[in-house]
């Protein structure tokens, strides 16, 4: 029989090994590798947003080019399935509480319904082509939903309303331009924010009249695609393909500074809890991590390496990790790269 210090000590080491697997290999900077959720090979081409379901533990990555929206299981990284028949999904909504899955096809231009247990379609939604980025209100349980533009060959968009509980549209807002891009919404206020990518602007936008307020214009960045928001200190971040993030101060419209990232990028996550701003750039295949020290001062903590074409993420703060998507390439399959999020110093 194992003496009870041997069976301690082995114990104490097994632990330690598993602690050694998980733990980031990087415990100085702000973000540390852990693991890779590997895709399919068969599932080829470019990507676009994630989507995650805390309650069902399952993580979702629209391949527009393989017309499928990802599945994978958020306790083991296992690829469990894929949702099919998508023309070219661009962002991925979950409604836990009625388990249903809306996923946005520019393709066919619609908004297209899920049921979040059996994946069965259940309602296919009619908007203008190239249906792409979302907005959801909590409160009201709408969805924002910009379409049209340039492939719809339209010189104006729509910023389209959708009630998620009826799973009907009920409003379309017009803006002058063929190109929105992402959104950033307000809880205290009736105001949100859409990259108006065709006029390098910032359209501002009533929800209670449903209507265009203003336009601001963004002059320190070209081709603004993504958007983050720090509302208590009255800041919309603007993150431009060209390797800035542009900062405007949402009382009075105005640019106040721009803060260097790569080129390339397609999402901005910034975290109010951390005052932290994520910024993924797939030129360079790393994202470009700031942290706010007030409204006005930001200091760079770090470009951390996640690979190539990496330009879409997911910040999930409760399970403190960190997801970018790794396009395939040079023969190698794609996968979702997973990153411990470390504390600042």
């Amino acid at each position: 029989m194992l003496k009870l210090s041997s069976i301690l000590a082995a114990t104490c080491l097994l632990t330690a090994c598993a602690a050694m697997c998980e733990s980031p290999a990087s415990p100085t900077g702000p973000l540390a590798p852990i693991t890779k959720y590997e895709m399919p090979a068969s599932v080829q081409g470019k990507f676009d947003h994630l989507a995650i379901d805390m309650a069902g533990n399952r993580l979702f990555a629209a391949a527009e080019t393989a017309h499928q929206v990802l599945i994978f299981d958020l306790r083991t990284g296992k690829f469990l399935r894929s949702i099919n028949n998508i023309e070219i999904p661009h962002a991925i909504f979950v409604r836990a509480d009625l388990s249903r899955i809306y996923v946005t096809d520019g393709g066919s231009g619609a908004l297209k319904v899920y049921d979040g247990r059996t994946y069965e379609l259940l309602k296919s939604i009619p908007l203008k082509v190239d249906a792409d980025s979302i907005g959801y209100d909590p409160a009201t349980h709408l969805l924002y939903i910009d379409n049209g533009g340039g492939d719809a060959h339209e010189t104006f968009s729509m910023l389209s309303v959708v009630d998620t509980t009826s799973s009907t549209k009920v409003a379309d807002i017009k803006i002058d331009g063929d190109t929105l891009e992402a959104t950033a919404m307000e809880k205290g206020t009736d105001r949100m924010y859409v990259n108006n990518a065709a006029k390098n602007q910032v359209t501002v936008i009533d929800r209670r009249n449903r209507s265009v307020a203003a336009s601001w214009p963004v002059t320190m960045g070209k081709r603004n695609v993504a958007m983050a928001l720090d509302e208590a200190h009255h800041r919309l971040f603007v993150a431009c393909r060209s390797g800035e993030i542009v900062v405007l101060d949402t009382q009075t419209g105005k640019e106040l500074q721009r803060l260097a990232i790569g080129k390339g990028v397609d999402d901005l996550i910034f975290d109010s809890e951390s005052r932290r701003l994520y910024a993924p750039c797939g030129t360079d295949g790393a994202t470009w991590v700031y942290e706010e020290q007030d409204a006005d001062h930001y200091s760079l903590l770090g470009q951390v390496a996640s690979g190539p074409g990496g330009k879409n993420s997911l910040l999930a703060k409760q399970l403190g990790r960190y997801f970018v998507i790794l396009p395939p390439a040079n023969s190698k399959p794609g996968a979702i790269a997973v990153f411990a999020i470390q504390k600042s110093n």
